[in-house]
Parts: structure tokens; C-alpha cells; sequence
């Protein structure tokens, strides 16, 4: 039955990852619970999310999506009405590097590609899943900017490309790749697990001390715009985010002007 389910997601304008993850939590609950879906109480889907949390070690992140994934094949596709509160998840700042971090992993990247994979991520402020889908005709070289296709909520969004990095991409990029970091298959993108393990790998190579992953050079892109004077909606635009309120989370991380703020201890 979970045709319908992903019918339904595509009709909507659902990314595909959101449609792969709807559809791979679903199949791993029905194939725990063993029971027809129209058969599943609210209790069960309960029982279910409470097991993955003391058993399973979920973090309270995952439980949101797999109680959102959950939730909208037997709301929205089996008619029922489940009501099953999202869970309270703290919020915590993002791992962010310094300017100086940053120089350090681009110096460590000894590959040309992972090189280049460093410099747009910071650039830019991409996804990952933006990162890996981008093709070489999303990227104007000579206005330095690229667009990112149908990105979260499925939106187009201009981003922008330093000069530097445009003379780099001008070298590497040849007409024969439809991806710019295309895969063994050159008709398919590179894996994410290989962009996660590059950028994992360098952040070591450089000796950053901080748990580095591909979303931290996004945060700090965001977060050096901000220190250096960027308005936060020019921001909110170039990170594709919807809400305002997502974007202020850059204002608690940026600290260049409290850092200059003298104690009162110091004045006396």
C-alpha cells in the first residue's frame, strides 16, 4: 500500500529525499508491527516511537521524522486522525569554524576536487544534497554566481561564487560532466557518504579540533557574512531559508562585537 503513500508525496511536491525517508520509516514499521496499516492504532505508532528512543538510541531528531513520516501515511493517506505530539528538541548552536580554520582546510586539501568541494561549500553556504546534485549549467562563472534547482521546498535560489573560486572552477570543469563532482558512473552524482568522509578526513588533516561535518562550513559561511556586516535577510535569501527565525540562529553564534565589549572587572 505504500504506492499511495509515495503517489500522494510526489503530488505534493515533496523532495525525493523527504519521499525516500517517508517511505523507508513507514516499510521498517510495517515490517516490525506485522499488521495491516488500516489496523495500526495511535497506540501502537506511540509504542512504536517510544521503542526506537530506549532501545534503538534514536536521537529526538530522528523520532521527529520518523513521527512526521508515520503521522502522514495514516492522516493524510489512510483517513485517520493520529495525534501524536512532535518531540520537544533542544536547540543547540552549530559548530562553527574561524576564518583561520577555514584557511587551514583549504590548505590541507591536497586533491584539487576536495579542494574545490572546501572552497564552494564556504562560498556558497550549500546543503550537502545541494553540493552533490550541482550540475555544471547551474553555474554562471562569468556573473559568479550558480543556482541551486529545486532545493528545499523544492525552490530555485541564486548563490554566490568568489572570484577566486570561479578561476578554480574554470580549470577543473570540462564539458563532458553533466555533475561538476560527478560519480564512478559519470552520469551520476558523487555519493553523499564520499562528500561526508572528504570533509571529515580534511577538518582532521588540518588539526580542527571541533566535530566538523559538511553543514559546519555552511554555518560559518553564514555566520562571517553576518561579522562582517551582511544584512541577516541578504542571508536568509542566499541559505534558502523560508522563515526568518531560522536565519536569527546566526545571531547568537556571532560574538565579534561582544568579544570587544571590556568587563567592568578591567575598569576598575
Amino acid at each position: 500500500m505504500l504506492h499511495r503513500l509515495e503517489s500522494e508525496l510526489k503530488i505534493r511536491g515533496f523532495s525525493a529525499d523527504t519521499i525516500k525517508a517517508y517511505l523507508f520509516h513507514n516499510r521498517k514499521f510495517d515490517e516490525t508491527l506485522k499488521k495491516h496499516p488500516k489496523e495500526v492504532t495511535q497506540r501502537e505508532i506511540k509504542e512504536y516511537l517510544g521503542t526506537l528512543i530506549s532501545q534503538k538510541r534514536y536521537s529526538l531528531a530522528s523520532i521527529a521524522l520518523v513521527r512526521a513520516s508515520l503521522i502522514f501515511y495514516h492522516n493524510e493517506v489512510l483517513g485517520k486522525n493520529i495525534k501524536i505530539k512532535a518531540p520537544k528538541i533542544p536547540k543547540t548552536l552549530p559548530v562553527v569554524l574561524t576564518k583561520e580554520e577555514v584557511k587551514r582546510m583549504i590548505l590541507s586539501a591536497t586533491d584539487p576536487k576536495h579542494k574545490l568541494m572546501i572552497k564552494l561549500l564556504y562560498s556558497s553556504g550549500l546543503r550537502l544534497s545541494e553540493l552533490q546534485k550541482l550540475k555544471v549549467n547551474d553555474l554562471e562563472l562569468s556573473q559568479h554566481i550558480g543556482w541551486v534547482r529545486k532545493g528545499k521546498g523544492q525552490k530555485d535560489r541564486m548563490i554566490i561564487l568568489s572570484e577566486d573560486l570561479c578561476r578554480d572552477l574554470q580549470k577543473y570543469i570540462t564539458n563532458e560532466n553533466k555533475y561538476l563532482f560527478p560519480g564512478r558512473d559519470e552520469d551520476r552524482p558523487i555519493s553523499v557518504r564520499q562528500i561526508q568522509n572528504i570533509v571529515t578526513k580534511i577538518a582532521k588533516g588540518a588539526q580542527i579540533n571541533k566535530n566538523v561535518h559538511v553543514h559546519t562550513l555552511r554555518h560559518s559561511f553564514a555566520t562571517h557574512l553576518l561579522e562582517n556586516g551582511t544584512d541577516i535577510r541578504k542571508i536568509q535569501v542566499l541559505l534558502g531559508h523560508s522563515n526568518l527565525n531560522t536565519t536569527q540562529i546566526y545571531t547568537h553564534i556571532s560574538n565579534k562585537e561582544l568579544k570587544q565589549v571590556r568587563s567592568p572587572l578591567d575598569e576598575l
